[in-house]
């Protein structure tokens, strides 16, 4: 009893007197270190406590704030002895540290959608939050930069303040926004590692000696793998370690087995091989023979190719049986498709057709249309069972013919209006004659109807009173006159309209005469629109042929009164002065053009109303006859928006 009540004595006396190791932790530096149910735990901590139980020490935790621990650690007389922090690995904190113990590394944080930081640069005129006391504000003491810095406690702080919009960046340790992520979901890693740093184990210099000796502790530990053992267990990875006596004998009897294999297959090998060279020598003699065979044809069908394929027509060979032999012929489709028919619009069948050539051996010519084009089709049989298709577009032909025709019409249609014109001139001059007479003959008997009515106060003449028949009959006559002589001034510009003229004979003309004469040919066209005549006076004058002239802008005149609705359209015309420059300007609010109508409108034959018997050479000519008066002409349309025509030509004083 004597001796267990000393040994009751003596041990809380031995408890006491063990020395003890103060480590202040932070809870919010996980994995390494954090509080759960109220109990302390982490890496460091329980790295420490095997320390301590080497040294012969005890470990007391002591928790404060992550700047109070910083303090701390720097005061000789602190009540911490040592911490754990992270410490930039190309810089030495000036504290005794402990051997690396962790590897982790610092990048940036920003929001989702916000751009990737690639480097340092890109922080520049960025609000950047950074935590006091941390290894990448070690890391930045005393270095200038070019962004603008935020100081903040925590990076709980630094993410909440940029949710806020108050920070655009945050520079956090690996490790703690790994665990903080999931709390801000509106927070992505933006960045590579921009700075490395390791875990050390920090005291005061007062406590050197004692480093010394968690350092012999902790080379202890990992050469006995005890360290790597808490690595697996807080982050699940660990330095492998392999058996490499067990390995280099595994290695060495799975060589052995290897090369028996291998010896084997050899032997199997130069057997197949011995057979195979004889038999490839075999093979050769005969490809050789193959390829010089291969090579005469070839060249030869290479001959035939060229020749078939230098042929102008599309050649398409066909047997009985309506299978396509041969053909150098894109366009062999057509012969296949419903638009493809005869010129008069029967519809073609090339079966029936190659039927018909092979039972009566004899070849078939005819011109066919496609859409808006034209072909020349022809069929010749030559064999029993096979024919040739021959094809060959023929819109160009088609279309010089039909301009031919147009010309032989238009001149015939010039010869016949100046017949016309010859032959309403003798009446007209009649009716003006006749009007003249009637006009000066009711001057002189208007004295004698008012004499005569004084005696006769009834009397009447065609149902009116005497002096308002006669200002009827003067009105009447005026108008006849008027009305003939108006008839007098269209013949008189259809003839010169029908004229034949030289290009080379310019006079000095009024641009504003031609204008007149143009209306006046096109008045029956413009009658049911609206007409905005603008003139400049006095007129410009330019050089050039009136008939000409005339002739484009009846043309003109014309597309634009196609282009619009009856009684809705208008149509604007006139005429200024630009510095040196003549302009004849004519716009409508018709239908307009789109770019690719307006980029071709004026090609020869190009037409948007061939269905409606457009030549598709009215712009054309135009187009020619202002160039050959060294003139301009541009052309703005839109879409239902209107067109817009601008003659330019050398002004002459």
């Amino acid at each position: 009893m004597r001796y267990l009540w000393l040994l009751l004595i003596s041990l809380p006396f031995a408890v006491c007197s063990q020395e003890s190791i103060v480590f202040g932790v932070h809870s919010n530096t996980a994995p390494l270190e954090w509080r759960n149910n109220g109990v302390d735990q982490g890496f460091n901590l329980e790295l420490l406590e095997r320390i301590g139980q080497r040294i012969d020490k005890r470990i007391l935790v002591r928790r404060k704030s992550f700047q109070q621990l910083v303090y701390d650690v720097h005061q000789p007389d602190s009540d911490i002895d040592i911490i754990a922090v992270v410490s930039p690995v190309t810089l030495d904190r000036q504290l005794s540290q402990s051997d690396p113990i962790y590897v982790t590394h610092a990048k940036a944080y920003t929001l989702h959608g916000s751009a990737l930081i690639t480097s340092w640069l890109d922080l520049q005129g960025k609000r950047v939050a950074i935590k006091n006391g941390s290894f990448v504000d070690v890391y930045l003491s005393g270095s200038p930069q070019q962004f603008e810095r935020i100081d903040v406690d925590l990076y709980e702080t630094g993410f909440q303040q940029m949710i806020d919009n108050q920070v655009d960046v945050v520079i956090a340790e690996s490790f703690v926004a790994r665990r903080l992520l999931p709390l801000y979901p509106a927070v992505r890693s933006s960045s590579d590692a921009l700075i490395f740093g390791a875990f050390n184990f920090v005291a005061n210099k007062e406590k050197a000696a004692l480093m010394s000796q968690i350092n012999d502790a902790l080379r202890q530990l990992k050469l006995s793998g005890e360290y790597d053992e808490l690595v697996n267990k807080w982050f699940g990875t660990g330095r492998e370690k392999v058996d490499l006596t067990s390995t280099e004998q595994k290695v060495f009897v799975l060589a052995i087995f290897i090369a028996s294999i291998s010896a084997l297959g050899m032997l199997y090998t130069g057997y197949i091989s011995l057979r195979l060279r004889r038999r490839t020598q075999a093979l050769d003699m005969e490809l050789k023979h193959r390829h010089r065979v291969e090579a005469e044809i070839s060249e030869l069908s290479t001959q035939f190719q060229s020749v078939l394929d230098g042929i102008p027509h599309g050649v398409t060979i066909i047997s009985q049986t309506m299978q396509r032999l041969w053909s150098n012929d894109n366009n062999i489709q057509l012969l296949v498709s419903e638009e493809f028919q005869y010129a008069d619009g029967q519809p073609f069948l090339l079966k029936t057709a190659v039927l018909e050539v092979l039972n009566t051996q004899q070849s078939i010519k005819a011109d066919m249309h496609y859409r808006q084009q034209f072909w020349q089709l022809q069929i010749h049989p030559i064999a029993q069972d096979q024919v040739v298709v021959l094809l060959e577009e023929s819109t160009e032909q088609h279309r010089l013919r039909q301009a031919n025709e147009e010309s032989s019409r238009l001149a015939s249609l010039g010869e016949l209006s100046a017949g016309i014109a010859h032959e309403i001139n003798n009446p007209t001059g009649l009716i003006v004659h006749a009007a003249s007479l009637f006009s000066a003959a009711i001057k002189d008997l208007a004295p004698a109807s008012s004499h005569y009515q004084k005696q006769n106060p009834f009397w009447q003449v065609a149902g009116l009173a005497p002096d308002i028949a006669i200002e009827e009959l003067q009105h009447s006559c005026q108008t006849i006159e008027d009305g003939a002589q108006r008839i007098g001034r269209i013949v008189h510009d259809l003839k010169r309209y029908a004229m034949p003229h030289i290009a080379d004979e310019h006079s000095i003309i009024s641009l504003n005469e031609v204008v007149q004469v143009s209306l006046r040919l096109t008045a029956n066209q413009t009658k049911t629109l609206q007409l905005n005549l603008n003139l400049y006076e006095p007129s410009p004058t330019i050089s050039g042929d009136a008939q000409q002239l005339q002739q484009v802008l009846i043309n003109l005149i014309q597309n634009a009164c196609h282009a619009c609705e009856a009684h809705a359209g208008v149509i604007c015309i006139e005429t200024t002065i630009n510095q040196d420059k003549a302009v004849l300007k004519i716009s409508d609010n018709g239908c307009g053009m789109d770019n690719d109508t307006l980029k071709r409108v004026t090609e020869p034959f190009f037409t948007t109303k061939r269905t409606e018997g457009g030549t598709g050479l009215g712009l054309s000519v135009s187009s020619r006859i202002i160039k050959q008066h060294h003139g301009q002409m541009q052309m703005q349309s839109r879409l239902n928006k209107g067109t817009s025509i601008s003659l330019t030509f050398a002004l002459q004083q």
